[in-house]
């Protein structure tokens, strides 16, 4: 389309009419970021970086800045190897080879789709879930398919492999999603919907998604442990969630070294800042101090599942570091009645239901009182599967 004129006219429709036509009514992603008592609603963790971490990422910085008149090393090999030995403490022997990384996750997975996604191509993911798969998809121009989850009130927002067998087949991708645990719903899957679906779309990426993995309940497998023969499977992660360091900005990846390699082609150069890398392996040396919050998260995340489901909500079983749970009459009244009294969660647009993060035991304390302040009026008795 011929952009019109610009004599006379505002400048939003001046940049409107140059704008490509599938992102006109679009809205740029974003949650709320408040100066609240409780922020609830991103997934971050609630604990600071330790006093010791900090100093170390200070040295290793001062190391690093000197040279910021040169490019960053480009292949990041240092973090490659500090990534692929963190990865190899789950039991699957990882290679630096076979490590990826990006600014935030959101980066790798927008590589992904650069290399093998695009026009003519097409994804699929089950929804509800992460929902920048989906807006990725469209900056790059992929056909997006919403699969769907299981609506069944004993199964809410599960997987298994015969749904998304038959899913993945009629939708003939290119790209397949799937995130364990699952965000917004908290719900990991079995290995064997992973298999279902690699076997299921043999001329396609298959993505799992994560991002949570350390928050898993025990005996919850993690996709790494299939990637040995399998060309075509992608494990993602980040260092936002466990690792505390959001504001770092390190997602990262693991597939065969051949798809890693391909990676190459659509990255910018240099696309790792030296301060990035510098602070990511200071991180990864004290590994087991950035994880050692997790234990404690987890211990609230359960504790607000416990205390939900007594006051008569509907939690879903999470293995990620937060709760979504169902039994509101008006989700959106209750997110906003819950902000007047210091507590911001996430409104995910599913029909009476929120999703809280699991932070520091005072913060539980305060979502709790909060939600138990605003009375049974914002309960509803509704299926636990409605909006699903």
């Amino acid at each position: 389309m011929t952009a019109p004129a610009a004599a006379g006219l505002p400048a939003d429709e001046i940049v409107r009419a140059l704008l490509r036509e599938d992102l006109r009514d679009q809205t740029a992603y974003g949650a709320p970021q408040l100066d609240v008592p409780a922020a609830l609603n991103t997934n971050e963790n609630s604990y600071p970086v330790p006093a010791d971490v900090v100093a170390d990422m200070l040295a290793e910085l001062a190391r690093t800045l000197p040279g910021l008149n040169r490019y960053p090393d480009r292949e990041f090999t240092a973090l490659r190897r500090a990534l692929a030995s963190y990865l190899s403490r789950s039991g699957t022997v990882i290679g630096a080879d076979q490590v990826w990384a990006g600014n935030g996750s959101n980066e790798a997975l927008l590589h992904l789709f650069q290399a093998f996604g695009g026009h003519g191509r097409r994804a699929i993911g089950f929804t509800p879930s992460y929902s920048m798969h989906s807006i990725i998809a469209g900056t790059t121009a992929t056909p997006w398919v919403a699969g769907t989850r299981s609506a069944d009130p004993g199964r809410l927002f599960t997987l298994d492999p015969e749904s998304v067998a038959a899913q993945v087949e009629s939708a003939h991708p290119n790209l397949v999603f799937i995130c364990s645990p699952n965000n917004p719903t908290g719900t990991a899957v079995g290995l064997d919907v992973i298999e279902a679906a690699y076997a299921a779309a043999p001329g396609a990426v298959v993505v799992v998604d994560e991002a949570y993995a350390e928050f898993a309940r025990p005996g919850t497998p993690s996709a790494l442990t299939l990637l040995p023969g399998r060309e075509r499977l992608v494990v993602t992660r980040t260092m936002s969630k466990a690792f505390a360091l959001a504001g770092g900005r390190l997602g990262f990846l693991a597939a065969d070294p051949a798809l890693t390699a391909a990676l190459r082609l659509v990255r910018m150069p240099y696309h790792l800042s030296a301060p990035t890398q510098a602070i990511a392996v200071a991180a990864l040396r004290h590994t087991d101090t950035m994880l050692a919050t997790v234990g404690v998260i987890k211990e609230q995340r359960d504790r607000i599942a416990h205390e939900l489901a007594v006051t008569g909500y509907h939690p879903v079983p999470s293995d990620a570091n937060f709760v979504l749970f169902g039994g509101l009459a008006d989700a959106t009244a209750t997110w906003a009645a819950l902000l007047e009294r210091g507590v911001l969660v996430r409104d995910v647009q599913i029909p009476h239901h929120l999703r809280v993060t699991a932070g520091t035991p005072e913060e539980t304390t305060a979502f709790l009182e909060a939600l138990a302040a605003l009375g049974p009026r914002h309960q509803a008795v509704v299926p636990a599967a409605e909006g699903a």
